[in-house]
């Protein structure tokens, strides 16, 4: 093995112990049979996939295939043929399995092998390679470069803080010609293990420049279905998002013309307060004065008949002006006395003689009563044209 290829044989071998040594794989397994036995059984064989191993081995002079926990042979052939031969014998036999799940380990009689057992510490886990290449001179009569060696953990009883491991070594000087017939036939295999009954012990010495170099149709596609249901899974987190958002936007919308529409209610009834304030204020003012059709009225009864007036006016304040004629303007504030709309009726200015009419024009002024005092009183009779 190359120093190039050891970090990252120890990072798959740490990924892999950490992997069986948690419980996802009696879980994916349960969980994986209980959704193949959902399924018919036209669609289960279809899916069901998954690795697997079969066990080639040399006996005699002839080329045994059997599939791994399986005692039934199912191909025989001399390895005497040419390789095209024992090439078509090996496909005739292996028909029907996929190619991409297919794998076929050589397996060595246990005679061949030594496997002593080993008692490592924790921290020896990362390094059971390097770790078989120490232990290879103190529990095996060879060398390093006089074997094929593999070092597998076992799952048995430790002492405390340490691990139980066995080492597998085979001397090149039996397997270097089995794996010469091997390549001469043509034929690759994916491990060299021991067998152990009907099955495969499980450790791998063939060599690394041996391994096979596969191609993995059906891998690409799971990794492409995988990320086409990535970029769905990321479509539709945004999809959610937008529709987060356009909801999000409508309700402001909402709120926007609702909180319009309170604003114009507010107003409306702030005008209706001030209408009505208005209003009141109105009917309050018109409580509280006497009316100027009362004046009138009060000031048409008690003036004579010889007198007129030219104007009159009514200020804010309640004060009442007003202006005309009459033969005797001085006897106009007794007439006014007694007026239950107005009240300190007096000249303004002088009396002055109009020279067209013969009369004396005057301007008196007045204060409006407030209208609890304005009580009507007849106004008094008048004598030869005054009061």
């Amino acid at each position: 093995m190359s120093s190039a290829t050891l970090p990252l044989r120890s990072q798959l071998d740490r990924a892999r112990r950490a992997w069986r040594a948690s419980p996802m794989p009696r879980f994916v397994a349960w969980w994986s049979g209980e959704l193949a036995a959902l399924l018919p059984p036209r669609w289960r064989a279809l899916f069901g996939g998954g690795l697997a191993w079969y066990l080639l081995r040399h006996e005699g002079d002839e080329w045994v295939v059997r599939r791994a926990g399986h005692l039934d042979v199912l191909a025989r052939w001399s390895s005497q043929l040419d390789a095209t031969s024992q090439q078509v014998a090996l496909r005739d036999a292996l028909r029907g399995v996929d190619t991409e799940d297919l794998r076929l380990a050589l397996c060595l009689d246990p005679f061949m092998v030594l496997r002593p057992r080993l008692s490592l510490p924790l921290a020896a886990r990362d390094n059971l390679q390097q770790i078989g290449a120490f232990e290879m001179d103190r529990q095996t009569p060879f060398r390093v470069e006089q074997v094929r060696y593999d070092v597998r953990e076992l799952r048995a009883a430790a002492p405390a803080g340490r691990f139980a491991a066995e080492l597998v070594v085979a001397p090149r000087a039996t397997l270097d010609p089995l794996l010469a017939r091997l390549a001469a036939s043509g034929l690759q295999v994916d491990a060299l293990d021991v067998a152990a009954g009907a099955d495969r012990l499980g450790a791998n010495l063939l060599p690394p420049e041996l391994l096979p170099r596969r191609q993995h149709p059906r891998q690409r596609l799971n990794l492409a279905l995988g990320a086409a249901a990535i970029v769905l899974l990321v479509l539709s987190l945004l999809q959610f998002l937008h529709n987060r958002e356009s909801a999000l936007e409508q309700m402001r919308s909402d709120v926007e013309a609702m909180r319009g529409d309170a604003q114009q209610v507010a107003g409306l009834r702030q005008q209706l307060q001030d209408n009505a304030g208005a209003a009141g204020f109105l009917a309050e003012r018109k409580r509280n004065r006497v009316s100027a059709l009362a004046v009138m009225q009060d000031l048409s009864q008690r003036l004579p008949t010889t007198a007129w007036l030219e104007r009159l006016s009514i200020d804010n304040t309640g004060q009442v002006g007003f202006q005309g004629q009459s033969p005797q303007a001085a006897r106009l504030v007794d007439a006014l006395k007694g007026s239950p709309v107005i009240t300190d009726a007096n000249f303004q200015g002088t009396i002055q003689v109009d020279p067209t009419t013969g009369k004396e024009r005057f301007y008196m002024v007045a204060q409006l009563r407030k209208p609890a005092e304005a009580k009507p009183k007849p106004a008094p009779a008048t004598v030869g044209g005054a009061p």
